[in-house]
């Protein structure tokens, strides 16, 4: 793979606009895209890079049953007889014991919610454009599962603020600037409140990206984080369930 020419993406399924969001980012990690689209046009944008690392805040495959077989095995040992908590895959009950909070993929796709039930469907189309699991050291193009909220912890070395408030929007694209990331400082909004505009409520709000955003912003970061550092970046799971990448090292506890 040439680094000249890989195009780094995240994409989301979750976007209640359209079917998916996405942000693109070259090698120096300037921003060439962020957008809402529909199937056909993300795959034409896709269709359109000579190499790309794409990845997906979703699940890439539904869960076979390691972590039922762990906890059954644990509470036979105790003496125990009701197993809860067991429908996840390894790498999620792996984040959870380290106290970053995701949610679990259930073992049907039938039982899976519609955003994973379309990424499902992403990593089929994707598979079908020629895209490979990564890493694929030759494979021009490549693809890899991940989870925005725990990539900010990572990246924040603790849990970030809530997802949706302003605080938390802001400390996540901070975050992002100061990783070289190419989105606006975040400080510039606080350099354009007044208490005019306080009074009147005019708020720069064009210059904080909304959640879903900074969601794939991420995302296409970590893409760019496994192909330029990738001794730094941290995969769990399984094979058979698939890994979840995040961009950089992690702790014991968050």
């Amino acid at each position: 793979m040439f680094f000249t020419d890989v195009v780094y993406v995240g994409i989301d399924p979750a976007s209640g606009r359209k079917s998916f969001t996405y942000a693109a980012l070259d090698k120096g990690l300037k921003l060439i895209a962020l957008a809402d689209a529909e199937s056909e046009d993300l795959a034409a944008f896709l269709g359109a890079q000579k190499s790309a690392v794409v990845a997906v805040n979703a699940p890439s495959h539904v869960n076979c049953g390691f972590v039922r077989r762990k906890l059954e095995s644990q509470s036979l040992a105790l003496g125990l007889h009701q197993i809860r908590g067991a429908d996840m895959r390894l790498a999620e009950y792996e984040l959870r014991g380290r106290g970053i909070v995701v949610g679990g993929t259930p073992r049907r796709v039938e039982s899976c919610p519609s955003w994973m039930q379309a990424g499902f469907g992403l990593y089929s189309q994707l598979s079908k454009m020629g895209f490979e699991p990564s890493p694929a050291q030759e494979a021009p193009y490549q693809w890899l599962e991940t989870h925005p909220h725990a990539c900010f912890c990572v990246l924040l070395e603790q849990p970030p603020l809530p997802r949706p408030t302003l605080e938390g929007r802001l400390q996540r694209q901070l975050m992002l600037y100061e990783r070289g990331v190419g989105v606006r400082d975040v400080m510039d909004y606080f350099e354009e409140i007044t208490r005019f505009k306080l009074l009147k409520g005019i708020l720069p709000a064009e210059i904080v990206y909304a959640p879903e955003f900074l969601d794939v912003l991420v995302a296409a970061y970590t893409a760019w984080m496994s192909v330029h550092k990738p001794e730094e970046v941290s995969r769990l799971g399984e094979p058979e369930e698939g890994f979840i990448t995040l961009p950089g090292p992690l702790k014991e506890k968050y």
